[in-house]
């Protein structure tokens, strides 16, 4: 008995995705409830070189602190204020101790990409700790699936309350 040709829909889903720049050159943390606030969330790409890039989904308006480059920041540092169109606001803090290297002013022209390209064009700041410290920045912080654990255990939360 001969087997039926493959679609090109089966073909196309048995080969494996191509992994994402950022999945393949940074590793994602996350800092949950920051500054114990519940559900402000912070998740922060350390590149395979231990460079950090700082980030949260949120906007649309934002408003950039006055920070000048390889300012020493600490984690509590703030790097922005986002101002939601339902009245929320969040202050983005560091999160990491170290330079901050570079604003992402694209943010300012277009804060859609926050939402839009988290991952990518729409990160806030890039954040480098010294060198000997970088290990130990992450001690505090959760790996993707520790977060992935605590975003259930919310959600459980929510719907046994509800």
């Amino acid at each position: 008995m001969a087997a039926e040709p493959e679609t090109p829909v089966a073909a196309s889903a048995a080969e494996p995705a191509v992994p994402s720049l950022v999945d393949r050159y940074f590793t994602r943390w996350y800092k949950a409830d920051v500054k114990g606030k519940p559900c402000e969330d912070h998740c922060i790409l350390q590149h395979s070189n231990r460079k950090q890039v700082d980030f949260k989904k949120h906007g649309p308006f934002l408003k950039v602190y006055k920070l000048q480059g390889a300012q020493i920041l600490t984690e509590l540092a703030p790097l922005c204020k986002i101002y939601c169109s339902d009245g929320e606001e969040y202050t983005i803090s560091s999160c990491v101790r170290g330079r901050l290297m570079e604003v992402n002013e694209n943010i300012l022209h277009k804060p859609s990409i926050l939402q839009e390209k988290p991952s990518t064009e729409g990160y806030i700041a890039v954040v480098l700790p010294k060198f000997e410290e970088s290990k130990s920045i992450t001690e505090g912080l959760l790996t993707q699936k520790q977060y992935e654990e605590v975003v259930v255990k919310r959600i459980n939360a929510t719907t046994a309350t509800s």
